[in-house]
């Protein structure tokens, strides 16, 4: 299994290379040349399978260039009992008659990051071993909450790395922000900043590509690479959790092999939904993708009338992880949609660089419109949301969930489809104490601290808080730094010099 580039379709590399580096020197990103594929018999094999089974067997299919051991060592080191508080991982939750909610928050961050950045850390050291031996591999994320404290918790303390996490100053929960800015570690850094996600995006990318940057990093023994989901690394693992899932259908017996479902996704970056295609293309029978977006909603624009504008106005929300306006991994669909012709995409994203729009053309359109459906849902709704769900169902979701619940309802009401579905839930809710506790009981957090909400919460649901969260009351701050968005470079260079 060989990769290329969004932006070079002449490029050939194997896996560990594009793992190592993270993204294409164009600026391009990396995917697999060909999609795999698996069987109905191969899925029958797999349902009798646990997670890491599953897990080693998707991904030796992406990562050719790693030996059995090799994989053998990474997942099992990621998924190794103890680390995840469900034996099954990534479990599924039933919501009604024909709804599955798929935890994926049940890692040591308490967000779905953790079914990918547990990985990613042995993926990435195996691979810079193979492709670029005696490097020491830095680590820069850009974070609109979850991924951030994944990246720290993954990368805390491995050997012959660094890592320094990004994230918008007033964008993220003041659970998140606690997560992150109290993390251990002698080898993380983590840096607020005066902006939005997209403007620590944007600042991560224009690192990456300065040519002038890599050659300082390079005279240190050093390279850039990223825990962000364009790093190819991030990606693939989250395939695995898709295709468990529909195992995990059967053998509930909610289906049959072959059997169609839908998956539903809350997603501001598009690397989770993504995820979910390439699990479609494997074989997979996916009837619909159903992408939800907040009220930042220029991916269900897209989706419902091919123009990407993100000339619109960037909201604040209760669901931050999604507060996003220029989504990297919608880049990936565009160039397999467009058969793996790269000159167009250089195109659409030179115009969204120059003009932030750009239209697809009309091929590329009709095949999103045959895989993909979108809705959306603000701030109002998703509160309401969650207490609708808590009272039917006794089931708390946390507010990006509630944005997904909300966008499949009114999927439903609008198709009468009933296909099986699954629902990605995305974090736990105690991250997101404040906007949950007011859905379900509304101003009962007036004049609360944030711990007092974890607590308010648990009393008014019977909900448990987990303890890697509960336990962060009396931690102190180790990272206070707020910088501007045109200091981020010196910021990374000032982090490296300071060994």
């Amino acid at each position: 299994m060989l990769y290329t580039s969004t932006r070079d379709n002449s490029i050939r590399v194997e896996s560990s290379v594009a793992i190592a580096h993270g993204i294409s020197s164009d600026g391009g990103l990396f995917v697999p040349v060909e999609i795999p594929k698996i069987s109905m018999d191969d899925i029958s094999r797999l349902v009798n399978y646990s997670y890491i089974e599953r897990a080693k067997y998707i991904l030796s299919l992406y990562l050719t260039d790693f030996t059995e051991q090799e994989l053998d060592y990474c997942v099992n080191g990621a998924y190794a009992e103890g680390k995840f508080s469900d034996k099954k991982v990534a479990p599924l939750h039933t919501l009604d008659d024909h709804t599955e909610i798929l935890e994926l928050w049940k890692g040591p961050t308490c967000a779905f990051k953790d079914m990918a950045l547990q990985l990613l850390p042995y993926l990435l050291t195996t691979a810079s071993a193979k492709s670029v031996p005696g490097k020491e591999i830095v680590i820069l994320v850009a974070t609109s909450g979850d991924t951030g404290k994944a990246a720290l918790e993954g990368f805390k303390d491995v050997p012959n790395t660094r890592i320094l996490v990004f994230y918008p100053d007033n964008g993220v929960s003041p659970m998140q922000k606690l997560q992150m800015t109290t993390q251990e570690g002698k080898n993380v850094g983590v840096c607020a900043i005066e902006g939005n996600f997209d403007d620590a995006q944007n600042g991560v990318k224009k690192i990456f590509t300065d040519k002038k940057v890599a050659e300082k990093l390079d005279s240190m023994g050093m390279m850039f690479s990223s825990a962000n989901s364009i790093n190819w690394g991030r990606l693939v693992p989250q395939i695995v959790y898709y295709v468990s899932a529909y195992c995990e259908m059967i053998e509930k017996g909610r289906i049959k092999a072959g059997d169609e479902i839908n998956i539903v996704v809350p997603t501001g970056n598009f690397g989770n939904i993504l995820a979910a295609y390439y699990a479609k293309e494997m074989g997979i029978p996916v009837k619909k993708l159903i992408c939800a977006s907040n009220a930042n909603d220029v991916l269900t624009d897209f989706l419902k009338t091919g123009i990407y504008n993100k000339n619109r106005d960037f909201y604040t929300t209760i669901s931050p992880s999604m507060d996003i306006l220029i989504s990297s991994n919608l880049e990936r669909l565009l160039f397999i949609l467009n058969d793996m012709e790269d000159k167009d995409i250089k195109d659409w994203m030179k115009e969204l660089s120059e003009t932030g729009r750009y239209q697809v053309s009309e091929k590329v359109y009709d095949r999103i419109r045959e895989n993909f459906e979108a809705g959306s849902c603000d701030d109002k709704g998703t509160k309401a949301t969650i207490a609708k769900v808590f009272e039917k169902t006794n089931y708390l979701c946390d507010t990006h969930t509630g944005v997904a619940v909300a966008v499949y309802d009114d999927y439903v009401s609008v198709t009468a489809d009933i296909t099986p579905t699954v629902i990605a839930s995305t974090a736990n809710p105690f991250k997101f104490s404040a906007s949950v506790l007011d859905a379900v009981n509304p101003d009962m957090s007036k004049d609360m601290d944030e711990f007092d909400m974890v607590l308010g919460l648990h009393v008014e649901t019977g909900a448990e808080c987990p303890p890697q969260l509960a336990n962060l009351k009396d931690k102190k701050p180790r990272f206070t730094e707020c910088c501007k968005k045109e200091d981020m470079e010196s910021v990374v260079l000032s982090m490296l010099n300071n060994k």
